[in-house]
């Protein structure tokens, strides 16, 4: 799993200060996680290959989480692409992004699919063979969501070493072991699947939490997950002006990263009053070591 940053600030951007937008590697599959201005120039200083991208997910519609969604989509229509699109957002995301789609006559050769969403309660809003996603349900000044991001199983890899003492396992039998299968051989010796397989690695979990207030009900969802990434627009000296804006302080969402057992917390979203970001994770590490910070270009690798 790799996630690489490509904004991390809050509200309007600067000189080097882009809007909240993430891209996410996991398991094979390739997302852009929110899409403020600069997003695609983002994607190009990073080598983010455009190709890859099927999936969009959009955690609310403030123009600092989706107002590059509309130039990348009209991007996906210059370079001719041909495979369906999938986004994923809050109800209106579908009329908004059709009607500058159409007033600016970008039509594009390439199927676009929306996938509204309403539902206070976390739901399954994608699923394969690799890959899952739940939503978080937040609380900000308009409908918003987080995502959790969760690998499958991978199959268990067979340890041909010890195999190879039992003459009488044929290789027909190896999609049976990966099941997690025992071997009865001929003697009728029962030979455990764990003496046969090598444990597959822990599948790894991503939870996003864009822009919210401290919400505790959150921690359920995002229990035991490998990488938090919440927002924390203030420090606890604004904690006053985050409850009114509904956003979050590092010290808040340190609590919610200790109480969720997650293994690394990072942080974006920063406001613009403060000038020195580090303070947001000395902060955050005075209740939760594994602290991290966003930054433009930054790469969180799990192996």
């Amino acid at each position: 799993m790799r996630l690489t940053i490509l904004g991390c600030h809050s509200a309007t951007p600067r000189v080097n200060a882009f809007p909240t937008s993430q891209y996410l590697e996991i398991n094979d599959r390739h997302f852009i996680i929110d899409c403020g201005e600069g997003t695609q120039r983002q994607m190009r200083k990073y080598k983010v290959g455009y190709a890859k991208i099927n999936h969009i997910f959009i955690s609310h519609l403030h123009g600092d989480h989706f107002y590059g969604l509309v130039g990348l989509l009209s991007t996906f229509g210059i370079l001719n692409r041909e495979k369906e699109l999938h986004v994923y957002g809050p109800k209106g995301i579908k009329e908004a992004t059709e009607m500058l789609l159409n007033i600016s006559q970008s039509h594009a050769k390439y199927e676009l699919i929306f996938h509204e969403l309403s539902s206070s309660k976390s739901e399954l809003i994608f699923e394969d063979e690799k890959v899952s996603v739940h939503t978080i349900p937040l609380k900000h000044r308009v409908y918003t969501n987080g995502f959790l991001f969760k690998e499958k199983s991978k199959p268990k890899k067979l340890h041909i070493q010890n195999i190879n003492n039992y003459p009488e396992i044929d290789k027909a039998d190896y999609l049976n072991i990966k099941a997690g299968k025992d071997i009865v051989l001929e003697s009728g010796e029962i030979i455990p699947n764990e003496e046969l397989t090598i444990a597959s690695e822990k599948p790894k979990s991503f939870a996003y939490c864009s822009d919210t207030s401290f919400l505790p009900s959150i921690i359920p969802i995002i229990k035991d997950a490998d990488l938090l990434y919440h927002e924390a627009t203030f420090l606890s000296d604004k904690e006053d002006l985050a409850k009114k804006t509904l956003h979050s302080t590092a010290l808040q969402a340190a609590t919610i990263a200790k109480e969720a057992n997650v293994k690394q917390l990072i942080l974006g979203h920063y406001s613009g009053r403060y000038k020195n970001i580090e303070l947001f994770q000395e902060e955050a590490k005075t209740i939760f070591n594994e602290t991290l910070l966003s930054e433009p270009g930054k790469v969180i690798e799990l192996v």
